[in-house]
This record gives C-alpha cells, structure tokens and sequence, in this order.
C-alpha cells in the first residue's frame, strides 16, 4: 500500500527551517486551492485564545506577515499581547508548519503598498466594516 502523501527524506531536508519552508510552500502551489492560507491564534493577557484564517502574504527569514484591520479582534489581542501561533497545512502533501513567537507591525509603507495594491471594492469594504463587531441585523451592513 502506498502512501498519498510526498514521503519526507530527512537527508534531503534544508538546514534552514526558512528554506525548508519555501520549498514546501512552492511545492503546494501546484496543489493546494489557497496556498497562502495559515490559521492564526492570538491570545488576551487573560488567555483567551482565539483562530482565524488569514492570508500569509509575507515570507522571509525576519518573519511571516499577515495584513489586519488593527481594530479587529486580532489586532486588538496582539497590542495587548503581542505573541501568536500560526498554523500552514498542505493537506494534499501531508505536510504542516506551526510558528509562535512575538509579532509586531510592519512599517507603515509596507501596509499602504498592500493596500493600494488591493482591488477598488475591496479596498471600500475594508474602509466601511467594522471587522469583528457583531451587527444587529443584516440590513446593518
């Protein structure tokens, strides 16, 4: 019986967890709908965790970014507690990554680049919603 999963040769493997990372990343292009996709839990001070999925839209060997309304409810658990675990998983090739560590902003011209390279509605739907609030009703939004 063989396995429906890429086999992993350790030997074969990148010292650098980075490259490592990338090789996987660019193999799972190929087959996985929404490779970009990572879940990202953040924490309260008191420990209240929560998991979203977001988009990794940043990969280099200071880090791996994500873009977020700072008034969301992430981006309000990360100025209070700035630390998150986030969780890459390529089912298709049986392979999965978790980070945790410390988060902080990107500069300021990084985010307006982003944003300015986002299309025209999505750009207003971001100015117009209040990401995370519950609404009252649907004729709210």
């Amino acid at each position: 019986m063989t396995s429906r999963w890429v086999s992993f040769d350790v030997n074969q493997a990148s010292e650098s967890p980075f490259v490592q990372f990338d090789r996987w990343f660019d193999e799972a292009r190929s087959v996985v709908r929404e490779p970009e996709a990572i879940t990202i839990v953040t924490s309260t001070l008191t420990g209240r965790a929560s998991a979203r999925m977001v988009l990794l839209r940043h990969r280099s060997e200071r880090g791996y970014g994500f873009f977020t309304n700072y008034n969301s409810r992430k981006g309000s658990d990360l100025s209070e507690n700035p630390y998150a675990s986030i969780l890459w998983y390529a089912e298709p090739l049986g392979r999965q990554v978790r980070i945790e560590g410390p988060v902080e902003k990107l500069e300021d011209a990084v985010s307006d680049a982003y944003f300015a390279s986002r299309p025209r509605g999505h750009q207003i739907s971001a100015h117009a919603s209040d990401q995370s609030a519950p609404l009252e009703s649907r004729s709210e939004i």
